[in-house]
């Protein structure tokens, strides 16, 4: 696993350095202070992208009781010294017609893995759109059921829906974008096979955004479309600091803050009660986010 997390951040920043001749990753290496350490690569105001960031962890340590309840997993498990492994990934694009891009996939072990429950996968994909473009938002599930089909054809509509279901602001009765995937405590294999899901995952991340990207990079826009990716991007910090678990626990347990917090948009905008003509692009994106849709 921290052999993948490492090899696959090089892979998604070569593919992203390639599209955008402006942007490039600066590398901050550290270290955990329990053990272990990580790897972030920031890119800001490039010219495609307006900030990026592809982290990796590979840490070891003692969590806190409140942080092991907060986890979700492992309640059972008395031992509270855990391994974890994972890759994070946000994308902000600088244009409003390429889509915000997460994804997270991850590892983590309590104790010597060996109690049931010890041990799980979790992670996921998802787009967040300023505009709706219906084949983008189709070829990103389209990508990510293919994925999922090889491996088990009941995990792209469980973790399809999972995702629908996470990704939700209560407080705006909409969801943060067109989804993707979302699991979690994921133990329900054996640990090759698991594996092998998440790699297969991992490697989906390029070819699931970067034809998207290439599609919409050189699209014009107008101060109108920028206006509003600003108050979308509101809706994504507002999910992040509310509702988010990894964000959650990352903070209370100890985490790298500016790793933790790299995910926030560099330029977020809100206005009091924003409502979109009802025949506009606009109107037809919060359309889709109050009744999702099925995409492949």
């Amino acid at each position: 696993m921290s052999d993948l997390v490492y090899e696959q951040q090089d892979a998604i920043c070569e593919a992203l350095e390639a599209l955008d001749d402006d942007g490039g990753f600066q590398t901050d290496t550290w270290q955990h202070d329990e053990g272990g350490g990580g790897r972030s690569r920031i890119l800001e105001e490039g010219d495609v992208f307006e900030k990026g960031g592809v982290n990796v962890s590979v840490v070891e340590g003692e969590l806190s009781p409140e942080a092991a309840r907060q986890m979700g997993g492992g309640e059972g498990v008395e031992d509270l010294s855990f391994w974890a492994a994972g890759l994070s990934l946000v994308i902000h694009p600088r244009t409003p017609m390429i889509p915000t891009f997460h994804a997270n996939y991850r590892y983590f072990e309590r104790g010597d893995g060996e109690a049931p429950g010890s041990w799980w996968f979790g992670g996921g994909s998802d787009l967040t759109p300023y505009y709706l473009f219906e084949e983008d938002a189709e070829h990103f599930h389209e990508t990510l059921r293919e994925v999922c089909d090889a491996h088990d054809p009941d995990y792209y509509p469980e973790f399809k829906a999972w995702c629908d279901d996470y990704f939700y602001l209560d407080h705006r009765d909409e969801a943060r974008g067109v989804g993707g995937i979302f699991f979690d405590n994921l133990n329900d294999g054996t640990p090759d096979e698991l594996f092998d899901f998440i790699s297969d995952c991992a490697e989906s991340i390029v070819p699931s955004y970067r034809p998207i990207v290439e599609r919409r990079m050189d699209e014009s826009y107008s101060e109108r479309h920028r206006r509003w990716q600003t108050v979308r991007r509101g809706r994504y910090v507002e999910f992040n600091l509310l509702y988010d678990r990894g964000t959650k626990f990352g903070l209370r347990s100890g985490g790298r803050t500016e790793s933790i917090l790299m995910s926030m948009p560099p330029e977020v905008r809100w206005e009091y009660d924003h409502r979109p003509d009802s025949e506009s692009p606009e109107a037809a994106l919060l359309e889709v986010l109050r009744e999702p849709r099925d995409w492949a």
